[in-house]
């Protein structure tokens, strides 16, 4: 039997996964929580699987958590589950080591099926998903498909966008403030800008 945690901000997504796991035979619920920190405490305690993961979380965000549970956890599973937008994070995160990538939007058979592929040891990714990622590759577009940017500047930009400091940041991905200053750079390069607030505004029209 999969034993499967979910993080997630909105108890109304836990609570509701939970209502629909409970009766599922070969899935077992094992806990909810609400930020990204205390994935790690929870597993030094209890046995995991599969983690249904957001991407938006406090305290730590999905994607770091995710880099720190491949380090630290390899063998539990990490699914995000999110309403970011698939086709700038789905990719990304699955380079990253996450087994599948779940709109929020994704039926409930769709979310046990990706949940019991992560398990057996399969990446989940949608039918668009992969039809796109095929004609990418066909197309010789992947900086294009990828919006010109790494697993890590995507981090970083999503923590700007939220209003994060540089300090705050660093902190945040472990990582040296003067390294922070760097993607900032980058960022700024790749999508055209000269200034922090066009920097956010562009973000947020790319609906990072």
């Amino acid at each position: 039997m999969v034993k499967l945690l979910v993080v997630d901000p909105y108890p109304i997504v836990s609570k509701g996964l939970e209502l629909v796991f409970e009766t599922t035979r070969d899935i077992s619920f094992v806990g909810t929580l609400s930020d990204g920190e205390a994935i790690f405490d929870f597993l030094k305690h209890n046995k995991v699987d599969v983690i249904l993961c957001e991407i938006d979380l406090p305290k730590l965000n999905g994607i770091t958590a995710l880099r720190k549970i491949r380090k630290e956890h390899p063998e539990v599973k990490v699914i995000m589950f999110s309403a970011q937008p698939e086709e700038v994070y789905a990719l990304n995160a699955i380079k990253l080591g996450a087994a599948g990538y779940l709109s929020k939007t994704t039926d409930i058979i769709t979310i046990k099926d990706a949940i019991i592929k992560a398990y057996m040891g399969s990446t989940y990714l949608s039918e668009a998903m992969t039809i796109r990622l095929t004609q990418s590759k066909k197309n010789n577009s992947g900086t294009t498909f990828f919006k010109k940017l790494s697993n890590r500047e995507i981090e970083v930009l999503k923590l700007l966008t939220s209003g994060k400091r540089n300090k705050e940041i660093a902190q945040e991905l472990a990582i040296n403030e003067k390294t922070v200053s760097t993607y900032r750079a980058r960022l700024m390069k790749k999508l055209n800008v000269t200034n922090i607030v066009d920097l956010v505004n562009q973000a947020k029209q790319l609906e990072l």
